[in-house]
């Protein structure tokens, strides 16, 4: 039953998001709690998103608890592919100004995280949990997305949507080739979260 009630909340919630097509456009706060970003690097900004408590509470208390320990900052925008999405959040291998090399290939020293999918869609600036194959291996990485992709659709963790600074996400500096490997990232310089 909770699980249907937080699929009819996340499908009418993210469809509202779904109308802020416009680099420059706002969107309503939700429930919160808010992560907000500051971007350094060659683009330079802040990005809020408002975390999605009811369609994933495990990802989102993951999130929160990784911001307040200051894991997230300094780490870069690894994979970023024009069209699709920017990717981030791997605090043991994405360090700004350490050997990325392997920066995607880590997460944290947490334990990897059940799925929590629901029919909420991946639209523009809705933020997804990063995976490998096996379904319950997300960790601490997570995307933003530039434009929708109903292929992902129930297949990722829906944590949350950029509700302030979808320029800033415009504008991160895109990666080469089919895997959107970044050769001079843009980082995350903090991260906090606002209750």
């Amino acid at each position: 039953m909770r699980n249907r009630v937080a699929q009819a909340f996340g499908a009418a919630f993210f469809a509202t998001f779904a109308l802020s097509q416009g680099a420059g456009a706002q969107v309503q706060d939700g429930p919160g709690p808010n992560l907000v970003i500051e971007v350094a690097g060659a683009t330079e900004g802040r990005i809020v998103i408002d975390l999605a408590e009811d369609l994933a509470p495990g990802h989102v208390e993951r999130i929160v608890s990784l911001a307040e320990q200051g894991a997230y900052d300094g780490v870069v925008f690894h994979r970023v592919i024009d069209g699709f999405m920017a990717q981030t959040g791997d605090v043991q291998f994405g360090r700004q100004g350490a050997d990325l090399s392997r920066a995607g290939m880590g997460g944290s020293d947490l334990p990897d995280l059940s799925a929590e999918f629901t029919s909420a869609p991946f639209v523009r600036g809705t933020v997804g949990m990063a995976r490998s194959q096996s379904p319950n291996s997300a960790n601490s990485q997570f995307f933003i997305m530039f434009a929708p992709a109903s292929h992902l659709d129930g297949q990722y963790t829906v944590v949350g949507q950029v509700i302030e600074g979808m320029e800033v996400v415009d504008s991160i500096s895109r990666g080469r080739g089919p895997s959107g490997t970044v050769q001079d990232p843009d980082y995350m310089q903090s991260v906090s979260v606002e209750r």
